[in-house]
């Protein structure tokens, strides 16, 4: 059947600069290094024979937007260092990053003035902290935009470094339709864990403590479902290895243009034999729109990250999610099983309303939700965010190295990382685990759609997929120390010929193992946001 295109796709001619059509710039992108954490799944990366965890897709979006005879390269510190060769190459550096990536920031920006490189930053960490980077030579605060085009005008004119710090802010945003395909060729795609698209930005909840409203807007701005085909396409070719994972900050914010784009997605895996499985971030409430769940059961949506936060109405109201109050969590869960979607849940310690009885609230959660995979963090304040205003307007916040969180807590500080400590272990033992997989392997992965094996064969993945089993197999199999609980779950699919599940479980659980060990052994990098690691004398 032949789609329409459901929106037009009106990206304008780039506005003509004399200055910028008469010269070449060489532009060097770097992306820093993550503080390692949980969500991360570093400990995946030796065994999958990948190096960092997605592309960073704003940095390779500005990356394409630059002028087309401008030579642009792209270097990304989680899969290794920029070099000084590549520094002294460049007339610009250009940097994106989040906050948990401060420090990373400046010390490249560090680098490239040591050399009398002119340099530029972007992102959503600048955009919502100008303050933390004084010493940037330029600032793009917002999203591509009139902001960027005065940049790259600038740059065009001189790459000197300006004798004070010069601020753009964006206040004419290009529309996500005229978005140019990130420059996933700049990057090898092998390299990473997951690749990644983006159809909206924004999201029309306001919870207390996200910074997505008042960074990207409440009313879902959307690209055309013909341009995430492209991206797609460019993906595939780049040697993407895992999932596609959809980075809109609310998958279903737009729930009419979410169900228009599935058709396409669902058209172009049958045409290219599903040479990936696709994964995305969502409210809870997506379970109440089942004709939209079954399009994205035969899109092959294998993953959806919810924000569950915490099982306690109580906590959900104060913070301002009372979406997840009007549902019952459990049944969603069920509901989204039962259409072949494992999945991944936030949940957040350290609230107010926490008390000595959250570990075995969340606990006992885990245990009736059988979600096997969650990512506990302990709260930040993140700026520009409700939360962040009441706290400080209460003399709440604290900046103070080596700490797991901004917030002074109702409870003790060490309290709350003890307890956080004491869930994570819980819930990452390797029986419990291995257990709620189980019953994944019993009531979600058989819900999936059956695909042609044929869309994923090629060499490059089978031997990435026999190299992967037979290190699973000699480091947990041979030498792990939960090695009974793996051979359970193991032997059973290898007779199978599931070997997809296998691998799929077996890292996954390998990676929050570790770090759950890491947690207990007294790490404290409890929380994505949190800027260090430190191991206890």
């Amino acid at each position: 059947m032949k789609l329409e295109q459901i929106r037009e796709s009106k990206p304008g001619p780039r506005p003509v600069d004399p200055v910028v059509e008469g010269v070449k710039r060489r532009i060097l992108c770097v992306f820093p290094k993550y503080t390692r954490s949980f969500g991360s799944f570093d400990y995946a990366y030796p065994l999958l024979g990948v190096k960092a965890f997605m592309p960073p897709q704003g940095l390779l979006t500005i990356a394409a937007y630059f002028p087309k005879h401008w030579e642009v390269r792209f270097v990304d510190e989680n899969v290794r260092p920029a070099k000084t060769s590549e520094l002294k190459w460049a007339d610009a550096v250009m940097v994106s990053g989040m906050h948990i990536q401060r420090g990373q920031v400046n010390d490249i920006n560090r680098r490239a003035h040591e050399l009398g490189k002119v340099t530029v930053l972007g992102g959503p960490s600048v955009s919502g902290c100008m303050e933390y980077y004084p010493e940037f030579d330029y600032l793009h605060v917002g999203e591509l935009g009139d902001a960027t085009d005065a940049i790259i005008s600038c740059l065009a004119k001189s790459i000197a470094r300006p004798e004070t710090q010069q601020v753009h802010t964006t206040t004419e945003r290009l529309p996500l339709s005229a978005f140019p395909t990130p420059a996933y060729k700049l990057a090898n795609m092998a390299n990473y864990f997951l690749a990644n698209v983006q159809f909206s930005s924004g999201c029309p909840y306001r919870c207390e403590f996200c910074d997505i409203p008042e960074l990207y807007g409440q009313n879902p701005r959307l690209k055309t479902p013909q341009q995430i085909l492209l991206e797609l396409d460019e993906i595939v070719a780049g040697g993407a290895v895992g999932a596609v994972y959809f980075v809109d900050d609310n998958f279903v914010g737009n729930r009419k243009a979410a169900k228009e784009l599935l058709p396409h997605l669902v058209e172009w895996q049958k045409k290219n034999k599903y040479p990936v499985e696709f994964a995305c971030e969502a409210t809870l409430n997506i379970s109440r729109s089942t004709d939209l769940l079954e399009m994205m059961r035969e899109a092959s949506f294998w993953t959806v990250f919810c924000g569950i936060e915490t099982p306690d109405p109580v906590a959900l109201k104060f913070m301002q999610k009372g979406q997840n109050n009007e549902i019952s969590i459990l049944e969603a869960v069920k509901t989204l099983n039962s259409y072949g979607m494992e999945v991944v849940s936030g949940m957040i310690m350290g609230l107010d309303t926490d008390t000595y009885d959250t570990p075995d609230r969340i606990i006992e959660f885990v245990e009736a939700s059988n979600i096997p995979v969650l990512t506990i963090n302990i709260l930040e304040a993140l700026p520009r965010t409700p939360l962040y205003r009441r706290l400080q307007a209460d003399n709440r916040l604290i900046e103070q190295d080596g700490r797991a969180s901004n917030i002074i807590f109702k409870l003790p500080y060490e309290d709350v990382v003890a307890m956080w400590r004491k869930t994570f272990v819980a819930a990452f033992a390797p029986e419990a685990i291995y257990k709620r997989f189980r019953h994944a392997q019993v009531n979600t992965f058989p819900n999936r759609i059956e695909t042609p094996p044929s869309g994923k064969v090629n060499v490059a993945n089978v031997w990435r997929g026999i190299s992967t089993l037979v290190k699973l197999i000699v480091i947990v199999g041979v030498f792990g120390n939960y090695r009974k609980t793996f051979w359970a779950m193991a032997w059973p699919a290898l007779k199978q010929g599931d070997i997809e599940t296998l691998i799929h479980i077996s890292l996954v659980s390998h990676h929050m193992i570790s770090y759950a060990r890491e947690a207990e052994a007294g790490y404290r990098n409890t929380s994505f946001f949190s800027k260090t690691v430190e191991r206890p004398a």
